[in-house]
């Protein structure tokens, strides 16, 4: 429905860097989660060879408080056996443990869970022995200690809160964004009624006053005139009903499509061709009658450009279970399907002139306003494109 060959520098600039904002942001974002993963395990496996080491001592201090003779004094390597305090310790042979040494009050409740831990670490870790004779040795099993598990877990944990901050930051963002574009919208629609008002006052004063003349009132030039007026009173109206909830009545949804094509008809070329398909009464939706025959009109207006003024334009209208859907189709040049998304974005163009407002705005009223869908549903470059609205069936 749209010439692709042209794009706006607006459209370009404003997508193509928030593109790459975006790519930017993300490896920004990665970057500092492997550089966390990089040297939390760095500290990680430092922690770790320490913990070796003091083990190590400690299981030699302990091979030569048993070894040593009654006459020696054992007072250090009493020390270093107590100054372990964190790691979970298992003294054992090789008919089961002997001791243990800092293991969770909850564990040591339990013979039967104390046990299943040691036979975890058993299988798990590779034993210390302590030679205590030629044909008798000790084991030592341990386990890391709470603080190089928690050091373990903790950029994972570092991470997850980052992730949280950064999705709840871009959806609050996101949401005042919209609340800005919102607030934008509404403001250029209702300052737009509010200037087109005063000339139009001034038009139907002038208009009155050359109706009371009947010389001037059966002129063709007047009866143009009345026309182009009550074309203005219709885009005021659509206009001031932007960013006010607009009175939806219901209205039969075929009845209303053939009522707005038949109007942008007799604006469009000659050579434009408007065709009918699946069209039958009794389907009723909700609708605002002047804000939907200006949606109908946005999609027509722009399949017209698409084929250059010449072609013809496709309109059914169905039910689908609890839904109507209404297809616009035109003949015209198509669009990538990785478009689909962004021609409803605002600023989005392809014409030389214009500001990119009118899918924009055709998407607000009908999801803001009708509470249905609107889509592209299908598009095959040279040949068609196929826009589709969706509006609950009453």
């Amino acid at each position: 429905m749209f010439n692709f060959e042209i794009y706006s520098t607006s459209f370009l600039n404003s997508y193509t860097v928030k593109k790459y904002l975006k790519i930017i942001l993300l490896l920004m974002a990665l970057a500092i989660g492997l550089f966390s993963l990089y040297y939390s395990n760095k500290m990680v496996t430092r922690l770790s060879n320490e913990e070796r080491k003091k083990i190590s001592q400690w299981a030699k201090a302990q091979e030569l408080i048993v070894t040593s003779g009654v006459e020696q004094d054992l007072n250090f390597y009493s020390e270093i056996v107590e100054s372990n305090s964190t790691i979970p310790v298992f003294l054992a042979d090789k008919t089961g443990y002997i001791s243990y040494r800092n293991i969770d009050s909850t564990i040591v409740k339990s013979k039967k869970r104390l046990q299943a831990y040691f036979e975890e670490l058993k299988s798990e870790t590779q034993p210390i022995e302590i030679k205590i004779s030629e044909d008798y040795s000790q084991y030592v099993y341990y386990d890391e200690s709470s603080t190089l598990k928690q050091l373990k877990v903790y950029p994972f944990y570092q991470l997850g809160i980052v992730g949280l901050f950064v999705v709840v930051s871009y959806f609050a963002f996101s949401y005042s964004r919209r609340s800005e574009q919102n607030q934008v919208w509404v403001g250029l629609a209702k300052e737009t009624a509010h200037q087109l008002g005063t000339p139009m006052s001034s038009l139907m004063a002038w208009v009155d006053l050359i109706e009371s003349d009947n010389s001037f009132a059966t002129h063709e030039s007047f009866t143009e005139m009345r026309k182009d007026l009550d074309r203005l009173k219709m885009i005021t109206e659509r206009f001031s009903k932007i960013g006010s909830t607009p009175v939806l009545e219901k209205a039969d949804i075929a009845d209303q499509l053939h009522l707005a094509i038949r109007y942008i008809k007799s604006r469009s070329p000659e050579e434009v061709h408007y065709v009918f398909s699946e069209m039958k009464s009794g389907m009723y939706g909700m609708i605002n009658i002047p804000l939907f025959d200006w949606v109908v009109e946005n999609i027509c207006k722009n399949a017209m450009d698409a084929m250059d003024g010449r072609g013809t334009i496709t309109i059914s209208c169905k039910t689908r279970g609890e839904w109507i859907a209404i297809d616009i189709s035109d003949d015209g040049k198509g669009m990538p399907k990785a478009l689909f998304k962004r021609v409803f974005k605002p600023g989005f163009t392809t014409k030389k002139r214009g500001w990119g407002l009118g899918l924009s705005l055709v998407k607000r009223i009908i999801e803001n306003y009708h509470k249905g869908h609107i889509f592209v549903k299908e598009s095959i470059p040279n040949k068609k494109t196929t826009f589709r609205i969706t509006l609950k069936q009453v």
